[in-house]
């Protein structure tokens, strides 16, 4: 089996579906990816059992068909110190000898039979739609930051995705902070939700980052998903579990609304926030009237940060505590040039929302549990 493929080519496509590779991995065959020929398409795909990635790329030429496993890590080194050039590659299908040459030399490696490799998820009894690329990838940047890092709580470390017949629902939550983020121009004829976990959601929001293609067909069953998109296909099993009733912890009366530059508001928190405690990394809102001043301390080091902004504030006078990291990455991921912020009580949940914006196709929720004044 013989093939000539272009080293820039193949270096980009390798890096698609390398991120799926575990160096941790317990089956050797993982240290690897499949080439599978067919005609004058080469498909190309790495495993790490629970998610499968592939992708397709139009060979120079080809000289017989086949599939095999090839060394990933000393293939992908190599290609990626060459030039833009055409790569030779002469493949012993009986010994798995694999030669890679150029016009200045050639390279040789053993791969291992194909039959080792994992075999794709079948999804049986599937669902599709089609949604957006941007907007798939707005709702998985939106919520990711969200999700826990607790391995006992594995729902919690997914993103969960509600199909309904209002539109799509992203939501990412930690127990302690939440982002809800709504597309709703993409309906489903039938209500249902899946939960996306970690890994593959991260490698989905790299692979879909800076593509032209308009929309990414998604397939999936209670158990396995897949997306397909241009010459990519990522297939993924789900985390197995039922989400947790956020919109229960959602607070519906806040009287209390303040509203507030975005960037002004992130930019004083990042101040005041490097003299906080660094265990709680706790900032103190004190607002009365038109006046927000934020404070933080930390009592150990004798440290003390106290900054004032001008604001729009309708509510009773407050004193409420928060996460200072939870509050910047809330507001990094607002794309408003001002924030609504609605309040009841101290003890009770914060929910950050944009202010001015009119949109029909998206909407975005983010709640932050306070922290009590004094930890």
């Amino acid at each position: 089996m013989k093939f000539i493929v272009s080293s820039e080519v193949l270096t980009s496509a390798l890096q698609k579906v390398s991120g799926v590779l575990s160096a941790k991995s317990s089956l050797p065959i993982l240290n690897n990816y499949l080439f599978d020929i067919k005609g004058n398409q080469l498909t190309i795909t790495a495993s790490d059992i629970e998610t499968t990635m592939e992708v397709n790329l139009e060979l120079s030429m080809a000289d017989g068909e086949g599939t095999i496993a090839i060394p990933a890590k000393i293939t992908l080194e190599t290609l990626r110190t060459l030039p833009n050039t055409p790569v030779v590659f002469n493949i012993d299908e009986k010994t798995k000898a694999i030669e890679m040459s150029t016009e200045t030399g050639s390279f040789r490696n053993v791969g291992f039979d194909a039959d080792e490799f994992p075999k794709i998820a079948n999804i049986d009894d599937s669902k599709t739609i089609t949604i957006p690329t941007a907007f798939l990838l707005r709702g998985l940047n939106k919520t990711h930051f969200a999700t826990g890092n607790d391995e006992m709580r594995p729902v919690m470390m997914g993103v969960s995705i509600e199909f309904t017949s209002k539109g799509i629902i992203f939501v990412g939550t930690d127990a302690h902070k939440l982002v809800k983020y709504e597309y709703l121009g993409t309906q489903s004829s039938e209500e249902d939700s899946i939960i996306l976990p970690k890994k593959p959601m991260n490698l989905l929001r790299s692979n879909l980052s800076g593509i032209s293609n308009e929309e990414v067909t998604v397939e999936y069953n209670q158990k396995n998903i897949r997306f397909k998109f241009e010459n990519f296909t990522m297939t993924s099993r789900l985390v197995n579990g039922k989400y947790p009733n956020y919109e229960v912890v959602i607070p519906v009366n806040n009287p209390n609304i303040l509203v507030v530059d975005r960037a002004s508001f992130l930019n004083t928190l990042r101040r005041v926030s490097i003299y906080a405690n660094q265990s709680t990394l706790q900032v103190r809102l004190s607002i009365s009237g038109n006046s927000l001043k934020m404070s933080a301390e930390d009592v150990d080091f004798s440290n003390a940060g106290i900054e004032h902004l001008t604001v729009n504030y309708t509510g009773e006078d407050m004193d409420i505590g928060f996460n200072s990291k939870f509050l910047v990455e809330m507001l990094q991921n607002m794309d408003s040039e001002q924030v609504q912020i609605e309040m009841s009580t101290p003890g009770r949940a914060g929910i950050i929302i944009p202010h001015g914006v009119d949109d029909d196709e998206e909407s975005i929720l983010m709640l932050v549990m306070p922290i009590m004044l004094g930890q």
